[in-house]
C-alpha cells in the first residue's frame, strides 16, 4: 500500500471558485448537519463531546513584555470535531482574533481550516476559512427562518451591519424571498451606508430600507430580527436588549451575537429554540456563573434563567429536532420565537467537506505533498 500523503490547499479565491458563497447550498448542507446532530452521529470536544472549542486568552497583567494584551476579541481558538453520515470526516477551525486588526485593514479574525480523513487522520485539505465560517454562521439563522419564521415574512430588522449581517440577510432572502423591507442600525454612518449599498446591489427586491437610531426601532414591526453586533462581554446590562413589548405577533428572532432578553421573553408562550442544547450545557459547565457575563448569547442567558428557576429547562427546544421533524416548526402566525445561534465546529466541517469535494471534482486548489514515506516509519 502507498504511504504517500497529499493534501489540497485552498486559498480564499479557490474557496470562492469551489462555491463557498453559495448560500442556498450552504443552508442545505447545514440542514444535513442538523439531522446528524439530532441523531448523535457527531463528536465535538469536551467531556460531553459538545464543546464549542478550546480558547487561549491573555492575563490583564503579565511579567512578559511580548505577551499579547487582553484587548477586545484578543484570543486564539481551536474548534475540532467529527461529523458522520455521508460526510464522515474530522476537522478543526483554528484562528486568531484581535479587534485592532481593523486598524491594519485586516478582518478581526483570521481563520484556517484543516480537514482530516476520519480513518487515518491524514490531512485532506488546508483551507482559507473566513468565508467558510461567515457563510455557515449566516446559514444557521436561515435554517431557523425556514422552519420558524412566518411563511410570508416581509420585514427584517438588523442591528450591526457587518459580515455576519450580510450572510444572515442572504440566508433570510434564500428561504423567505417575500422580504421587501429592512430596518438597519449601526454604530457608524459609513458602516450603515456600506451595508445599504450592498443590499441595494444584492437584493433589489428589498425596496424599503429604514436606517434607524434605536434597537427598539430595529425590532418593532419586524417579522425576522437579528443582532450581529460585536459587544464587550462582562455586563449583560450593556448587551443589546430584546424586549417582548417590541416584538410583533409572529416575530422570529435569530441571535448569533450578544443580546439580553427581558423577563417578558421568559414567558412560557414564547418559544425558546437553541441550535444545540448540549452545546449550551457544555458552556454552562465551563464558565463561572452567571454564565451570561462571560458568553453573551441568549442561549447562555437561558441556561442562567433555568438555574435560577425562572425558566423550565424542558421549555428549551432543539433546532435539530425541529429540522428532523421530531418537534414542530412554526405552529401559527402569532407565536413569538427566539433562537440562539452559538456556532459549532461540525458546521464548519460539513461545509468544508462539501467544498473540498467540489474542489477535487473540479481540480480547484493546489495539491501539496506531506510525504511519500514518513521519515520515522
Amino acid at each position: 500500500m502507498s504511504t504517500t500523503i497529499d493534501f489540497r490547499y485552498l486559498s480564499e479565491a479557490d474557496m470562492i471558485q469551489a462555491g463557498v458563497t453559495n448560500m442556498a447550498d450552504c443552508i442545505a448542507t447545514m440542514e444535513e448537519m442538523f439531522l446528524l446532530l439530532h441523531s448523535g452521529d457527531y463528536r465535538m470536544a469536551g467531556p460531553n463531546s459538545d464543546s464549542h472549542g478550546a480558547m487561549v486568552t491573555f492575563p490583564e497583567n503579565s511579567p512578559f513584555p511580548t505577551m499579547p494584551k487582553p484587548t477586545a476579541d484578543r484570543r486564539f481558538m481551536a474548534m475540532p470535531g467529527y461529523l458522520g453520515g455521508d460526510f464522515h470526516v474530522a476537522g478543526m477551525k483554528w484562528y486568531g482574533s484581535n479587534v485592532a486588526n481593523r486598524d491594519k485593514g485586516l478582518p478581526r479574525s483570521i481563520l484556517m481550516f484543516v480537514l482530516n480523513d476520519a480513518d487515518t487522520g491524514a490531512p485532506l485539505a488546508f483551507m482559507s476559512a473566513n468565508l467558510l465560517s461567515a457563510y455557515r454562521t449566516g446559514a444557521i439563522p436561515g435554517v431557523g427562518a425556514r422552519h420558524l419564521a412566518k411563511a410570508d415574512a416581509r420585514v427584517v430588522g438588523i442591528q450591526g451591519p457587518g459580515v455576519m449581517a450580510r450572510t444572515s440577510l442572504s440566508a433570510f432572502m434564500a428561504v423567505r424571498p417575500t422580504i421587501d423591507t429592512l430596518n438597519i442600525k449601526g454604530r457608524s454612518a459609513q458602516g450603515v451606508q456600506n451595508f445599504v449599498d450592498w443590499v441595494k446591489a444584492s437584493f433589489p427586491s428589498i425596496v424599503t430600507i429604514n436606517v434607524v437610531d434605536s434597537t427598539e426601532e430595529v425590532v418593532r414591526g419586524a417579522d425576522i430580527v437579528t443582532f450581529c453586533t460585536s459587544t464587550p462581554t462582562g455586563n449583560p446590562d450593556e448587551y443589546p436588549p430584546l424586549k417582548r413589548e417590541w416584538m410583533s405577533p409572529g416575530a422570529f428572532a435569530a441571535m448569533p451575537a450578544a443580546c439580553c432578553m427581558d423577563d417578558g421573553l421568559n414567558a412560557p408562550e414564547v418559544r425558546k429554540v437553541l441550535d444545540n442544547i448540549r452545546l449550551y450545557e457544555a458552556w454552562y459547565e465551563e464558565v463561572p456563573k452567571p454564565a451570561h457575563c462571560h458568553i453573551p448569547l441568549v442561549g447562555v442567558q437561558l441556561m442562567d434563567s433555568c438555574a435560577e428557576g425562572r425558566v423550565e429547562h424542558a421549555a428549551l427546544e432543539d433546532l435539530g429536532a425541529i429540522v428532523a421533524g421530531d418537534s414542530s416548526g412554526r405552529r401559527n402566525d402569532e407565536e413569538i420565537i427566539v433562537m440562539s445561534v452559538g456556532g459549532m465546529p461540525v458546521e464548519d466541517i460539513a461545509w468544508a467537506a462539501k467544498l473540498y469535494r467540489n474542489a477535487v471534482a473540479n481540480d480547484i486548489g493546489t495539491t501539496l505533498n506531506l510525504w511519500d514515506q514518513p521519515a520515522l516509519g
